[in-house]
């Protein structure tokens, strides 16, 4: 029997996540391709973390026929659940392997190991005399290649890709069962689904970063191939999914793509993916959009307006559109190409602000921007941080809501304009970067936090992620979920409810709700405002408390006392 390992070393592009809580749907496709060949084949899939946690995995993997690496981080980002594998890591881990052929798959095999926001991406050669075959096109289709051809290492081309968007449709669907042996199935695990590769402004060069043009001009999937990818994961028991592994959803099956740069979206044609998805995924718990060009909606209010509402009539709320700001600078914009001014950015947030800032049913608003700036492009200065902060203090002045602000530094990339300039702007300007994104924490992202969720605002469903001393750290599931900050130990891989009460800069500070007084810790007492130590330590010294009279009486002011009332409950 066919024996394969997929090692999920993570994967962060431009266009895909597939870090933890997500999983992209490149070990999806490969096991659904292994599946295709032969469907007995014995598929073993594994990720980094239960490596780090339990080494005696790695025996497992050199009892395989091949092992398959999926890696590569080509965007940085905040992670709590996960980290991307590096490629020290890897390698030390592949050196431990000799049966199986080994082959590297994902952006690290295409463009070489992110490793940070600010430097050069490592290129291939580092791991190279540990891998059998370093995938440089598509994993799925070489790895089917590779099956079909006995195993024949000569007969692979390393650069082989998919013909169309059409050719994945069986691999997705076959597939799917392998997020069963994901650690956050089924309750925890989002599914990153891709609608479509390449980008529309692909023909005029694309962003002077960005490796998505090097995928060429949009090639998307079928509705019916979409749709039914879902179905057959919602029957595995997914509840979360993100349309999040494409350049711009509101671009989807957009009309004249390929000819034009801002073709014109296909409102019917996201209408009948929405409402196809939903028929086929009635009770889901999740489903959430990653990123859209604001170029696009600037330039398409109408259409993009339909397909806002559309989005907001089949999602779940806290739903956010990544925006690819980039900058605000007129000067890198036309240097780099990017892809919208700064007048036609604030169009697009206020657009979204119109149809979407309403509060959905977990608290959260129902679909907001979310605003992505890029450091170190070519024609950077000083003036551009400058113009980045009046740019984004005009938005908060106009009583605008932004969901998250991402500033990163770029990580150069083999075959785009940056590569060639690498982080050379980056170093000399770093400490400005440094002291503008101290600014825009305590000058922008605060007081919108405080806009975006008013104390007392309730959040249903935080998964309870990790510990930081007696402070529970939970996100809700979705895309760029805020971080929230619960004081206490509390369970575990477990959904709260709570009432927020306090900011930090991109983050929050919130109790359970309702909060058990009868057995929650100290440390979450103390967090309820007017509270402190000295009454906490009064109400603990008096639990347990029948009803609200004897809490009252506990107390040395009745209006402490109401307050407290406000967040708790009297079970037993």
């Amino acid at each position: 029997m066919l024996k394969v390992t997929i090692l999920d070393g993570y994967v962060d592009e431009p266009t895909c996540l597939g870090v933890p809580p997500y999983i992209s749907p490149y070990p999806r496709y490969i096991a659904g391709a292994i599946w295709n060949y032969d469907s007995f084949a014995q598929i073993f899939y594994v990720t980094i973390d239960q490596i780090r946690n339990n080494n005696s995995l790695i025996e497992d993997l050199s009892k395989s026929d091949i092992v398959v690496v999926v890696a590569g981080m080509s965007v940085p980002g905040r992670y709590l659940s996960g980290f991307p594998a590096s490629p020290n890591e890897i390698k030390n881990i592949m050196e431990k392997l000799s049966k199986p052929v080994k082959i590297l798959t994902g952006p690290a095999a295409r463009y070489g190991f992110g490793i940070a926001g600010g430097k050069k991406t490592r290129d291939t050669s580092i791991v190279k005399d540990v891998f059998d075959i370093i995938a440089q096109g598509d994993g799925e289709t070489i790895v089917y290649d590779f099956l079909k051809n006995n195993m024949s290492l000569e007969e692979i081309n390393p650069q082989e890709c998919r013909r169309s968007a059409k050719d994945v449709r069986d691999f997705a669907i076959k597939g799917a069962s392998i997020v069963k042996q994901h650690p956050f199935y089924p309750n925890y695990l989002i599914t990153e689904i891709e609608t479509y590769r390449g980008c529309p402004r692909s023909i005029v060069g694309g962003c002077s970063f960005c490796s998505e043009p090097s995928k060429g001009p949009s090639d998307f999937r079928p509705i019916e191939d979409v749709v039914d990818e879902i179905k057959t994961l919602y029957e595995r028991g997914v509840r979360h999914f993100r349309l999040g592994n494409q350049p711009c959803i509101f671009s989807y099956m957009s009309k004249d793509a390929g000819s034009v740069e801002f073709p014109r979206p296909n409102p019917d044609a996201l209408e009948q993916l929405f409402s196809g998805i939903r028929r086929v995924a009635p009770s889901l718990g999740t489903l959430h959009i990653d990123n859209a060009n604001p170029g696009v909606l600037a330039r398409f209010p109408v259409e993009c307006k339909k397909i806002a509402k559309t989005i907001i009539k089949y999602h779940t709320s806290g739903d956010v559109a990544a925006f690819g700001v980039e900058s605000a600078d007129p000067v890198v914009i036309k240097k780099n190409n990017l892809k919208a001014s700064a007048d036609e950015v604030l169009i697009a947030v206020k657009l979204l602000n119109e149809i979407g800032s309403k509060r959905g049913f977990n608290g959260m608003p129902e679909l907001l921007p979310g605003l992505n700036f890029v450091f170190g492009l070519d024609g950077e200065s000083k003036s551009t941080y400058e113009l980045n902060y009046e740019f984004l203090k005009n938005i908060l002045d106009q009583d605008l809501l932004l969901r998250r602000i991402n500033l990163r530094q770029i990580i150069p990339i083999p075959g785009t304009k940056m590569y060639q300039t690498g982080n050379r702007i980056m170093l000399k300007n770093k400490y400005v970067f440094q002291r503008f994104k101290r600014k825009v924490r305590e000058g922008i992202e605060r007081p919108m936090l405080k806009r975006l969720l008013p104390s007392g605002t309730v959040l249903t469903n935080i998964f309870t992620e990790k510990y930081d001393g007696k402070l529970t750290f939970g996100r809700q599931l979705g895309s760029y979920p805020l971080l929230v900050g619960v004081p206490g130990v509390h369970m575990l891989n477990n959904f709260l409810d709570v009432k927020v009460v306090d900011y930090g800069y991109r983050s929050i500070t919130a109790v359970p709700f309702p909060m058990n007084i009868n057995s929650v810790p100290r440390e979450t007492l103390q967090a309820i405002p007017g509270i402190g130590e000295k009454r906490a330590l009064r109400v603990l010294a008096n639990r347990p408390f029948k009803n609200e009279k004897q809490l009252i009486d506990s107390l040395d002011d009745v209006d402490i006392a109401h307050k407290i009332l406000e967040y708790v409950s009297f079970n037993p």
